[in-house]
Order: C-alpha cells, then sequence, then structure tokens
C-alpha cells in the first residue's frame, strides 16, 4: 500500500529531526516538521482508503493499489466493471484532505483475482467472520429460549459452526434457526449437544435475579429488538419503530410483505423480557 519512496521519505524526515535536535533553531526545524506532518497525513489517508477497499464487498477481491500526495490520491489496480472503478473513486473522495483522484483502475470484465491459499481469508472476509459471529452470539444471549446455554460459535467465510451443549432439541433447533437467519451467513453447521441435565446453564437463582431485571428494562427489550431485526436476513428494519411499555413491544412501519411481518413479530417475541408483540400497524 505505501510506496517505498514515502517509506524512504519518512524515514529520512525522521532522521533529520533527531539529529537537529541539540542544535538548530525553530524555523531550522519547521520544513523538516511539515515534511513529516505531511507524509503522516499523506499515510493516513492510504490507510482509510484501502481499509474501506478491504472491508467493501464489490472491491475488497481486486488487487487495488492506493497511493496519496497532498491531496491527491492516485488509484491502480483491476476491477471487473466501470461501477467498481466508480465506487473505488467515491470511497477515496470520501475521505477527509483527500480533494482530488487520478483513477488509474482499469477495467477488464474477464478479471480474476489473485490466488490464495486454501483457507486465506482476506482483511476484509476476517471482519465480516467476525461481526457475523458476533451477531450470532448477541442474538443467542438475547433469546429467551437460549440464554444462559454454553455455546461456542465459529465463523469462516459465513460458514457458522455451533459448539456446545442445548437443554433440548428443540433449543439446539432454535440455536441453528437463529444462526442461520443472520445477515451474512452462508451455512450453519449445528454441533450442538443436547444434554438435559443442562449442566453449563446459570443456577435458577442467578436466572431468577436476572429475569427480574430483564422484565422491566423496557429501554433494554426495544434496544435488543432493534439490533435483532437489524441482524435478520429476513427483514429490512430501517423501516420498522420499535418501543416496549412493561415488557409489551409494539411494532410500526412498513415490511415487505405478510411473511415478513410474521418473521419481525416472531424475533420480538423471542427477545428476553418481552410479554407480547403488537405488529398490526406494520404495513406493506
Amino acid at each position: 500500500m505505501y510506496t517505498k519512496s514515502r517509506k524512504l521519505l519518512l524515514a529520512s524526515a525522521i532522521t533529520l529531526a533527531m539529529a537537529s535536535i541539540s542544535g538548530p533553531t525553530i524555523a531550522d526545524m519547521a520544513p523538516n516538521n511539515a515534511t513529516m506532518s505531511q507524509d503522516v497525513t499523506n499515510a493516513r489517508q492510504e490507510s482509510q482508503i484501502w481499509t474501506t477497499y478491504s472491508l467493501s464487498p464489490y472491491l475488497r477481491a481486486n488487487d487495488l493499489q492506493v497511493s496519496v500526495e497532498n491531496g491527491t490520491a492516485t488509484l491502480t489496480g483491476t476491477v471487473e466493471e466501470n461501477a467498481n472503478k466508480d465506487l473505488a473513486k467515491q470511497i477515496a473522495l470520501g475521505v477527509s484532505g483527500i480533494e482530488n483522484v487520478d483513477n488509474q483502475i482499469k477495467v477488464d470484465a474477464d478479471y480474476v483475482s489473485p490466488a490464495r491459499t486454501p483457507g486465506e481469508r482476506s482483511f476484509g472476509e476476517v471482519v465480516e467472520d467476525a461481526t457475523i459471529t458476533t451477531s450470532v452470539k448477541s442474538k443467542l444471549l438475547w433469546s429467551k429460549n437460549t440464554d444462559g446455554l454454553k455455546m461456542d460459535v465459529d465463523t469462516r467465510m459465513g460458514k457458522v459452526t455451533l459448539l456446545g451443549n442445548a437443554d433440548s432439541a428443540a433449543s439446539k433447533d432454535l440455536a441453528g434457526s437463529i444462526a442461520e437467519n443472520t445477515r451474512g451467513v452462508i451455512s450453519v453447521d449445528n454441533q450442538l449437544v443436547v444434554d438435559k441435565a443442562k449442566p453449563a446453564s446459570m443456577d435458577k437463582a442467578e436466572a431468577a435475579g436476572h429475569d427480574t431485571t430483564e422484565a422491566i428494562a423496557d429501554t433494554w427489550i426495544t434496544t435488543k429488538v432493534k439490533s435483532t431485526l437489524m441482524y435478520s436476513s429476513n427483514v429490512e428494519n430501517d423501516d420498522i419503530s420499535v418501543s416496549t411499555e412493561d415488557g409489551n413491544v409494539t411494532l410500526t412501519g412498513m415490511v415487505g410483505s405478510d411473511a415478513e411481518r410474521e418473521v419481525a413479530t416472531e424475533l420480538a417475541m423471542n427477545i428476553r423480557g418481552v410479554k407480547s408483540v403488537d405488529a398490526k400497524d406494520l404495513k406493506f
């Protein structure tokens, strides 16, 4: 990402600054400080642009290079479509301090991404897998039917593996369904072992105190319902509003179909502390 000349420039600037500590005046040091400051700014902007490319599902498979000099970003590499080339430009322009973009990216419909070793993940894929894992874990924790069960979630390239114990076949199936309906999940390998003794569950006293707290936490319920809808791959949550009063949840707004409304209702009802869900004002 960073050019060799930039590294040399940065190293030279640091060396000159350190060598000047004992003798030169502030005026003598000013040019060196300015050079270092600009080089750091260039490097920061390059990093921001490249990181965004790495996280973008449309660009991360491409071998794109970024170089920044004094507010001008030069982009090189190859993409399959003009839309992706333009996306790369707009991302660069969105970084603070970037005023111009020299877009030298080539468009090749037959472009093939550089080969990777089996199992190797890009930076963007690692971040996406971590996001999926966190989303699934959170939904399992918030669910009134899976809370307290000892489960581990592992995600690689969108494929989720569930490990640990479930207190019943129904809980195991529900955990698998929760994972499957999470955004970004490609498949689920449900390896949960049904253990009716529930050795990994919270003890009754702890669970009772936990439920009592959640029963009065309307704000907590509202937040978790919103987050669960956001994580769901079957619900477009942008047009759904959530409110809670004494554990009774009301959903309002727009959905795409009656089936989506039913899914939203079921997801909300599954959250700990929810007593009822009113979705009659969800229109489509």
